[in-house]
């Protein structure tokens, strides 16, 4: 580092020097929950095992910290003080958008007035003047706009204004990486701590019954009623009267504060439906059975007095004697159960199963679970909140009303379980159980975190306990269902012991009234009963002895007591239960004792130094017992002199279960013999010792000991996992402990090992246990993280082996000469990695032994090669010498040592998990650097070269672990994602400990491994990205890059002169250097090792194609994103100075961004795309899909293709198969491109823009176009992309979440702590909510809605500011671009580009701060090229002058005076061009017309506000006076006004679609004669068209542009492949000739200005007409698609445009193909007759038009809309919709009252037309006559009987055929046509006849339609239809000749329907099932009926209807005058 400069090595320092050691070993002390920590009682000797536990809950946690750890790796953004208050430093940018939002709902009360439309002539627009200009005020001006400055000092100026007031900081604006690409963490893992459930308060009020005469005592405990399980201890209540509390003074020696607790905190893990709480009531014991001492209290009442007064008065009496007499004895009396079901709410509860369990295990496959291990399971299910109670501390009080009296035979827990399993059936137990009336009132809640006051189970006071309150709580223990796998943290050592039952029936008759007295002795004498055991309430803590209830009478009892031991911690033989039997007496007699002895039995405590658990039957001995009774257990007690009287000879007669919670017995076999011989091992003991039932003595040890390791992993799970911590710290202590045993050195550690891996194996493979998100189990998480320390060394010197010399601890391990050559052997031997990894070599001896050793387990005594090999110079001890133990090992090294060894399984399961052995690697290197206080040594030289090699090793065969497991299943490569990503966290904490260039070559070694073992290229970026990523984001990562190391700064002049950019300097050196800055170099990737492979990682990613590639793309991006975002944010990186050195380390990402340029997402396309609105969209969004395509970002630059940087030529690039990018990583890639250009030194940027090819400056300014579109602000509602990204949730229950996880450890606590003190960037939330994964029940499905305004509000001022600095950023590049180019001849080309990103920035939604600046470069750039600008950018200004006009007609003051100084620019140096400025007047006018059709938001008083300002400056321009300047603006600007007259009245019917089309048609048609203004509006139309879904209509208007263009083309130039005008169009619209209009005279082509537009050209024309064909398909006129693509085909054929061609046959194939698939299916329009009547119609009035409306339009729908809307016209009372079609007769109505009139109308084909109009299409197409019937009666009703019933057809002509361009078209013509009654018959059998005839012949056959048709023909309920026509028409031959004809016509008619009939009922029985049969019989006979009364009408003919055609001659055949008669008939029937 010597040849650095100064500020350089500063630079280095203040980013934390690579010096010091960045981790740190801190001890914290354990957080207890007690006072004071749970201890055994003083002044005992204790066990080594009791001990060991004890000590390992009390001791430190050792935490191993990264020093700046979060400084600069998550987010410090310690400047601006908290993170959360970043939003107020930041100034609120205002958006045009938003002032208006609030403006917007004005006028929408009240009926509105139908503006009328006058005058329908055609007075063109350009007079409709009304409004003089001049009465205006004009706005402020800018004062210097018309004084003369240089281009430079303009330049200068904006410059200056520009850097001013910007956002330091980029990256806070931005929202941090989504979290499914940030950067893994290693969460902290949670805190090791006591387990508790879900806690609920229970508060005991009130106990009352009906009489209260005595005291009664309740103890409440949980039961599960599915389990049939008991899950908690019993809490007891003392809740009498001070009265009553005195009857029992006597046997209440004292009252503990404790025991007068009335409220218990209950816990419950695995909440249910089936938990209930029961209630039991117990009373003094007095005489009777249950039942009669009941009586009272079921049938005296307090409130009753008199006699029952008495009464109560003497049980009162009664009561105190017996208390006084038999006070310490119970009775049962009365239970309640009540269900907790309401509680734990079971809609929480499907929830909660399985997010309990994971808490306890149970974690479901493949979720990750990080957050529910860092929310305590405290308040899980049970908050109220969720049952919808109110705040989850709120309480619910109960009451119970009545309780069950106890059955003196049904007292056992069995038969509680069967009680309540009834009770749960049907909430009351059998009419046998009898109730007792009584009150109970409890209180019951969700435990607050915090309970003043509280005890635990063991009577320890929990923080905080205020001293002074009377009544504590009670923590009541909690008996879990099922296993709760949480490692013991704090001693516990309690006994409970269940008295079940005792079986007295042979007994002598005195035992009746039986009580039990159970005590817990230290000895035999009476005096050594303990005070351990627990009281119950309202007396002493502790108790020596305590008395069972007595059930009256029972030989045989049952017991539900619950003894309640605290067990001492050091248990001898001696202790034992003691079981005392007495018969109470409850009668006094005189001089007769309360109790008489029954009997004694025992249970002694330990059983082989074991604690005895379980049910145990025992017998009952009937005198004093033996002395030494103690020793034996009852069952087995040896014979005795005299013997032991036992009773039932001495069978078992007495049931009682022991259980213990402990956290020092392990109560399992294999863990019990574990300690019990590492104690042997650690303490002197004497030989043999006993463990469990084996003696062992000294020689077996050792094997006894090896066999108990390997045994270790045999034990049941729960227990292994519950002393896990212990288990974990003697393994790792047997492995670096040399034992000496019997004078022999015994070596554990392989052993040891083995079994940790063992033990980590089947951790990880329980289902029951959680894992974090990198699927690390948490218990071994939270056992490294906070328990692990270094082995402490065993203080006593070795037993036995005599004083042995300590050999030269220089190698712990190998005492050889020379390591090296060691470890290369142990490396020779690695890569054999056989199951016996031999080394090879001289020291044969040795080397024989290691084999023997290490090939079979024996406890072979010679020395084990892995632990010792001899010391000093080249001794290689013999087998035979005496060994001498090594000096003290060094854990790390040992562990390294066995991690490269191991073989087999173990091998690969150390792999499988490797992130366990690394952490424990880590954590021990960096104890172990903290002890040999080696922090200040060399790094070099802190580790020995065996160990490094060891390390490299592992990482080379975890390398090769994880390409193996690629090339495997899915399985498996989850898999090595989990070791990839543990074995960077292992490099990155090896960063902080190791040499770093020997850990860089790890990591180089791993990347070129990767490379070679994988060819899946996404497989293998992915698993490297991954890794550097973890790697980068190491707090020193811009140390470790050597990022002052950068090339020499350019120099700093600040523009190059021209001069010095002569060709000559061009080519010179230094430049290269420059441009060589910008690309990945060697040199470079050498220098900035890290960056240089991550970069080469992202090159490639976005290089490749294939499957899965976006994924790794979006990876490789968000990592670099994230890098650049901490160093934004780092305080460290703050400097300006430091910030351009990071910039320069990250220039090469600029030319990776750009090769990538082609694959970036679109965001202009996408806008279209999404249809969204943009107000200033323009005309190119509008009208192809987008900007910038694929080519047209190649092909920016004119003709010639961009060069790739290496100068390749790119015309094979569009063939290239892209890896598209989505939006959010392009977005991410973009803000790290402005971050670079923003922080970057701007004169480099300048220097290397000047010497780029100007194909690399046009891919610069594509990027930023892209970058303006992708930074767009999008508004309030979905501001950014924030709102998504972040969670949301209502408010309180994020602060509950907050709460849960500032509580919880874990890494989301540690953030939330973080987050609270103040250094979060707020968009995140908080850091990336990892557990977003799992759909938490806080997340909410409509995220946007539950923010508070505030919320909304601060993220709007983000994203805001965000929008405008990155809009800036891209302003300052194009303003760098320009002045560095300024020199170059490529101005014209790049000018374009400048303005294409100007214009794009100017189209979306811009702050004014941004407008103020972007305006400002804008007129200077008109100043310095105005000339080019008009010659060359035609197309660029039109955009131009619309996005300006767009931004004159703002409602803020300043866009506004901006936007007009510069358009009066615009023109005033476009006159100066050409002394006339015809081009830009056009453009402004077109411009207006477009704006003026389609933006809403278009106000037009700011934009006649800004015409007046212009005119103003016009005025005031004195250099322009003498021209003609002035006069042609003015004329300009008031052509302007009247186009805005038009759009005020547009404005006026927005509310009526028609009426609003129709004016733009008639806008539309006054421009006949400007085909641009024309195009303009019928563009306009077609995309209101589009909005209102009306998709044919836009397509016609864009048939009619196409055809304007056409006629145009035609008119310009001859080709035969173009279409002929606006004729070739008939075929798709006969509407189409009225475009015809342009012809010569009107309009020359060549005068400037005029059709200049784009769309005037050939591909324009193809454009419109692909458009229309789009539309066409979208509106289902498939057959309309055809005739348009066959005008566009010609044209692409001659183009020979093969790619177009592929795809439009493509569509015409989809065409064809819906056509056939959809066949009838497909639905047109429906259309409706409207009539206006009346004077408030105005025009409207007495016209009439037809709608055509969405297909299935019923009549209501339309009625409903339209009157709807007039009615907020007129007013509701003055619109009347008239229901019928007849004529209106206009005298009729009412003046004062709008009428409308509507009828459905149908198409009308005459008889000739239907032959052409073959298809459903052909006959819903080009339609302009419809028809509509309306029936009426000559004497006016609508309808009569069938003789008097007339109709009248009307025939309406339209002015257009339909579609047209608009929705409503006038009728011009009108006929009508009245039916006669037998003429409405006719019609009416034709169409019977005609549906039948459909039905019949319908392919496939319909039954149901066939059945449906026939029953309405011969049914026998409608017969009387056609029938009843017949009756009345048919019955008599008319008396009026003129009918004859009508009558045969009818007659006929009868006669098809009749056969039409015959034939369905025919087909009819061929379709039906045979349960129709009935059914078909029927219509058979319906039919034949009908047929028999239709028979005399039908054969009757009217002779004389023959007798003119022709005569019958008598001698002709008959058959032959039979044919041709009925050939005649059918000819009439056809012709009628």
């Amino acid at each position: 580092m010597t040849h650095l400069n100064n500020l350089d090595v500063e630079l280095a320092q203040e980013l934390g020097d690579f010096t010091e050691d960045t981790l740190d070993v801190v001890f914290t002390p354990k957080e207890c929950r007690t006072l004071q920590p749970s201890l055994p009682e003083e002044g005992v000797e204790l066990d080594p095992h009791v001990k060991d536990c004890i000590q390992t809950y009390i001791r430190e946690w050792l935490i191993v910290n990264q020093k700046h750890q979060g400084s600069s790796e998550v987010c410090g953004f310690k400047k601006t003080g908290s993170r959360k208050d970043f939003h107020k430093t930041l100034q609120k940018q205002t958006f045009e958008s938003e002032t208006l939002e609030y403006s917007e709902p004005r006028a929408q009360a009240g009926p509105r007035h139908l503006n009328v439309l006058c005058d329908v002539s055609g007075k063109g627009p350009l007079t409709a003047c009304d409004f003089n200009l001049r009465s205006l005020q004009p706005d402020q001006r800018l004062e210097n706009l018309l004084q003369h400055v240089s281009a430079e000092d303009f330049e200068k100026q904006n410059e200056e204004a520009r850097r001013t007031n910007r956002q330091a900081e980029l990256f806070a604006l931005y929202p941090s990486v989504d979290e499914e690409d940030a950067v893994e963490i290693r969460p902290v893992p949670e805190c090791p701590k006591e387990h508790l459930g879900n806690r609920i308060l229970v508060k005991l009020l009130t106990l009352k019954f009906e009489i209260e005469i005595e005291p009664l005592f309740a103890s409440i405990a949980l039961y599960d009623v599915k389990e049939r399980k008991k899950i908690s201890e019993n809490f007891h209540c003392d809740l009498n009267s001070d009265q009553f509390k005195g009857f029992l003074r006597a046997h209440t020696p004292s009252v503990a504060p404790s025991s007068q607790a009335k409220s218990a905190v209950f816990s419950v893990t695995y909440p249910s439906s089936d938990i209930y709480l029961v209630v039991k009531i117990e009373k003094v014991l007095q005489q009777g059975e249950i039942g009669d001492c009941a009586e009272p209290y079921m049938v005296i009442k307090e409130s009753d007095g008199g006699k029952s007064k008495d009464k109560i008065e003497k049980l009162k009496l009664q009561a105190e004697s017996f208390c006084q007499r038999l006070g310490k004895y119970r009775m049962p009396f009365a239970w309640a159960p009540i269900s907790l079901t309401s509680f734990f709410n079971v809609s929480t509860l499907d929830r909660e199963v399985t997010d309990v369990e994971s808490m306890v295990g149970r974690s479901l496959a493949g979720e990750r679970r990080t957050l529910s291990q860092s929310r305590r399971l405290s308040e899980r299910a049970l908050s109220l909140e969720e049952n919808g109670t109110g705040s989850n501390l709120k309480a619910t009080t109960m009451t119970i009303n009545s309780f069950f009296k106890q059955e003196g035979d049904r007292l056992s827990d069995e038969d509680l379980f069967k009680f309540l399993a009834d009770y749960k059936r049907s909430s009351s137990l059998q009419r046998r159980v009898k109730s007792i009336p009584g009150l109970l009132r409890l209180e019951i809640s969700m435990a607050p975190e915090v309970i003043n006051c509280c005890l635990t189970p063991e009577l320890l006071p929990v923080r905080p306990f205020s001293e002074n309150r009377t009544r504590p709580h009670k923590e009541i223990l909690e008996f879990p269902i099922r296993e709760v796998y949480v490692p013991h943290t704090v001693y516990r050592n309690l006994l409970y012991v269940y008295p079940q039952r005792l079986n007295f029936t042979n007994k002598l008759a005195s035992a009746r009234n039986i009580t039990i007295k159970i005590q817990f002795m230290c000895g035999e004498d009476p005096s050594n009963a303990m005070p351990v055991i627990f009281g119950k309430s309202s007396g002493p803590e502790f108790l020596q002895e305590v008395y069972t209830a007595v059930t009256y009478h029972n030989k045989s009892p049952d017991f539900y007591e619950e003894v309640k031991i605290k067990l001492p911690a050091k248990l001898t033989v001696n202790h034992h239960l003691l079981f005392t039997f007495y018969h109470i007496s409850c009668q006094q007699k005189q001089g007769a004792s309360i109790e008489s002895l029954l009997g004694y039995s025992w249970l002694p405590i330990l059983l082989n130094d074991r604690l005895q658990t379980g049910s145990y039957c025992l017998p009952v001995a009937l005198e004093k017992l033996p002395p030494n009774y103690s020793m034996h257990s009852a069952e087995k007690v040896p014979l005795q002199n005299p013997p032991i009287k036992w009773a039932e000879g001495h069978k078992g007669v007495f049931n009682i279960e022991v259980q213990a919670v402990s956290s020092v017995h392990t109560q399992d076999n294999h863990l019990e013999k574990f300690f019990t011989l590492c104690h042997s091992l650690e303490s002197q003991v004497t030989f043999p010792i006993r463990v469990l039932d084996q003696k062992i003595s000294e020689t077996t040890l050792e094997h006894e000991l090896k066999l108990s390791i390997i045994c270790l992993n045999s034990s049941r799970l729960e227990p292994l996992v519950l002393f896990l911590h212990l288990v974990l710290d003697k393994l790792f202590q047997l492995s670096v402990q040399p034992m000496v045993i019997a004078g022999q050195t015994a070596n554990f550690s392989q052993f040891a090992f083995e079994s940790v891996v063992a033990i980590a194996n089947s951790l990880h493979n329980s289902k029951d246990l959680s894992k974090d998100q990198h699927g690390r189990n948490c218990l071994l998480a939270s056992y490294v993280h906070y328990v692990f320390r270094l082995p402490e060394p065993q203080k006593d010197l070795p037993k036995s082996g005599g004083s042995t010399a300590l050999p030269d601890p220089r190698y712990h391990t190998y005492g050889r000469t020379s390591a090296a050559a060691v470890s290369s052997k142990l490396l020779q031997a690695r890569v054999m990695s056989s199951s016996n990894p031999d080394l090879t070599g001289t020291h044969c001896a040795a080397d024989e032994e290691v084999k023997s050793i290490m090939s079979s387990k024996i406890a072979d005594r010679s020395c084990n090669r892995m632990s010792y090999y001899g010391s000093g110079n080249n001794d290689v001890p013999s087998a035979t010498g005496a060994p001498r133990p090594t000096s003290k090992k060094h854990f790390h090294e040992e562990l390294a040592l066995q991690m490269v060894v191991s073989t087999g399984m173990v091998r690969e399961t150390v792999f499988k998990y490797s992130w366990f052995f690394f952490e424990l690697l880590v954590k021990s290197m960096a104890q172990y650097v903290h002890n040999m206080d080696k922090q200040d040594n060399f790094r070099r030289t802190r580790f020995s070269d065996r160990f490094k090699d060891d390390i490299t090793t592992i990482v080379n065969v975890v390398t090769s672990e994880i390409a193996a497991l690629l090339v495997k299943s899915q399985k498996e490569n989850e898999q090595a994602e989990k070791i990839n990503i543990s074995l960077a966290f292992f490099l990155y904490d090896l960063l902080s400990l190791m040499d770093r260039s020997f850990v860089f070559n790890l990591i180089k070694h791993y990347c070129n491994q990767l490379s070679a073992k994988l060819n899946n290229l996404s497989m293998l970026i992915s698993m490297r990205l991954e890794f550097l990523r973890i790697l980068c984001s190491h707090e020193h990562y811009l140390n470790l890059n050597l990022f002052f190391m950068s090339a020499d700064t350019a120099p700093a002049s600040p523009c190059p002169s021209i001069s010095s950019q002569n060709s000559s300097s061009c080519s010179s050196f230094q430049d290269q250097k420059i441009a060589s800055m910008f690309d990945l170099t060697p040199e470079y990737r050498q220098q900035h090792f890290l960056t240089g492979l991550l970069f080469t990682e992202l090159a490639a990613a976005l290089d490749a194609e294939g499957e899965g590639m976006g994924k790794v793309q979006r990876k490789a991006v968000s990592a670099i994103h994230s890098l650049l975002s901490s160093h934004d944010l780092d305080p460290r990186c703050g400097k300006p100075e430091v910030k351009v050195k990071i910039a320069a380390l990250y220039l090469p990402l600029v030319g990776i961004i750009l090769d990538a340029l082609p694959q970036l997402y679109d965001f202009t396309a996408a806008d279209a795309r999404s249809g969204k609105n943009r107000t200033s969209g323009s005309d190119e969004e509008q009208d192809g899909p987008s900007t910038i395509n694929q080519n047209m970002a190649l092909a920016t630059a004119g003709n010639h293709f961009n060069l790739k940087t290496n100068g390749t030529m790119l015309s094979s690039l569009p063939y290239k198969q892209y890896n598209m990018l989505n939006a959010e990583t392009t977005r991410n890639l973009m803000i790290c491109f402005l971050w670079i250009m923003k922080n970057a030194d701007q004169s480099l940027i300048r220097r290397w823009i000047a010497d780029l090819p100007s194909m690399q400056l046009n891919r610069i300014l594509d990027l930023l176009f892209i970058c303006v579109s992708c930074f767009e602000y999008k508004g309030k509602p979905s501001s950014d992309k924030v709102s998504t990204q972040v969670l949301q949730k209502s408010r309180d229950v994020k602060a509950r979440l907050e709460e849960a996880l500032l509580r919880g450890e874990g890494a989301r606590g540690e953030m939330m702590r973080r987050r609270v003190t103040g250094n979060d960037r707020v968009p995140s939330l908080s850091e990336n909510l990892r557990w977003k994964k799992e759909q938490t029940h806080w997340r909410q499905a409509n995220e946007k809605l539950d923010k508070t305004k505030a919320e909304l509000d601060q993220e709007a001022l983000i994203s805001g500011n965000l929008a405008t600095e990155a809009n800036l950023i891209i302003l300052d590049m194009q303003e760098n671009i320009i002045q560095a180019s300024s020199a170059l001849d490529c101005k014209d080309s790049l000018l374009g580009g400048v303005l294409r990103v100007l214009v794009n920035s100017l189209s979306c939604d811009q702050s004014t701060t941004y407008l103020t600046h972007c305006f400002a470069t804008l007129r200077a750039l008109i100043a310095k090229f105005g000339d080019l600008l008009f010659e060359e950018e035609v197309e660029q200004c039109a955009d131009l002058c619309q996005r300006v006009l767009h931004h004159c007609s703002s409602s803020m003051d300043i866009t506004r005076s901006q936007a007009c100084a510069t358009l009066y620019l615009l023109m005033r140096f476009s006159f100066g061009a050409t002394s006339n400025f015809a081009r830009v007047k056009m453009q402004v006018t077109m411009s207006l017309a477009s704006l003026a059709g389609k933006a809403q938001d278009f106000n037009e008083e700011h934009l006649r506000k800004s015409l007046r300002t212009i005119l103003a400056y016009a005025e005031e321009d004195k250099g322009m006076q003498a021209t003609p300047f002035p006069t042609q603006v003015e004329e300009l600007l008031s052509n302007l006004n009247s186009i805005l007259y038009d759009t005020v009245k547009m404005r006026e019917f927005q509310e009526d679609p028609e009426m609003l089309m129709d004016l733009m048609y008639r806008i539309a048609k006054s421009y006949q004669t400007s085909p641009d203004l024309r195009l303009t509006w019928l563009q306009n139309m077609a995309e209101k068209h589009t909005k209102k879904k009306c998709y044919t209509e836009a397509a016609m208007c864009l048939v009619h542009a196409a055809a304007l263009v056409a006629e145009y083309l035609s008119m310009l130039e001859d080709h035969s492949y173009l279409p002929v005008g606006s004729v070739s169009f008939q075929n798709i619209s006969s509407n189409v000739l009225e475009e015809s209009a342009v012809s010569e005279d009107t309009l020359s082509p060549d005068e400037d200005g005029v059709c200049s537009g784009r769309y005037f050209t050939e591909s324009g024309l193809v454009g419109l007409l692909e458009q229309a064909a789009e539309l066409f398909s979208t509106g289902g006129l498939y057959e309309t698609v055809n005739e348009v693509y066959k005008l566009v085909i010609p044209i692409l054929e001659a183009h020979r445009d093969f790619r177009k061609l592929t795809s439009t046959h493509d569509k015409l194939q989809k065409a064809f193909d819906n056509i056939i698939s959809k066949g009838h299916k497909r639905m047109f329009g429906t259309y409706f007759r409207v009539g206006f009547y009346g004077s408030k119609f105005g025009d409207l009035d007495e016209q009439e038009f037809v709608y055509k409306e969405p297909a299935i339009t019923k009549l209501p729908e339309i009625s409903h809309r339209l009157e709807g809307f007039y009615s907020q016209c007129f007013g509701a009372e003055f619109v009347e919709v008239i229901k019928d079609s007849a004529p209106v007769d206009k005298t009729k109505l009412d003046p004062n009252k709008a009428y409308i009139q509507i009828t459905f109308v149908e198409p009308y084909f005459d008889e000739y037309e239907m032959k052409d109009r073959v298809t459903y299409f052909e006959k819903n197409f080009n339609l302009r006559r419809f028809m509509y019937t309306t029936p009426f009666t000559l004497e006016g009703r609508p309808r009569g009987e069938l003789h008097e019933q007339y109709r009248r057809n009307t025939v309406l002509t339209t002015m257009h055929a339909f579609p047209y361009i608009k929705t409503r078209i006038s009728v011009i013509q009108k006929e009508e046509f009245v039916l006669t009654p037998i003429e409405v018959a006719i019609e009416d059998m034709k169409k019977k006849t005609l549906q039948l005839a459909v039905a019949i012949n319908q392919e496939p056959p319909d039954a149901k339609m066939l059945q449906m048709v026939l029953q309405g023909s011969v049914g026998a309920t409608v017969n009387q239809g056609p029938l009843e026509v017949a009756q009345v028409f048919l019955a008599e031959i008319p008396a009026d000749p003129k009918l004859y004809r009508h009558h045969n016509k009818l007659r006929l008619c009868f006669k098809e329907f009749i056969m039409r009939c015959g034939e369905a009922v025919e087909k009819n029985r061929r379709l039906i099932t045979a349960d129709q049969r009935e059914y078909q019989q029927e219509l058979k006979k319906n039919y034949y009926k009908l047929k028999e009364n239709l028979r005399p009408m039908i054969e009757r003919k009217i002779p004389d209807l023959y007798k003119p055609i022709f005569t019958i001659e008598s001698q002709k055949r008959d058959s032959f005058h039979r044919s041709s008669f009925r050939k005649y008939e059918t000819q009439l029937s056809q012709g009628s």
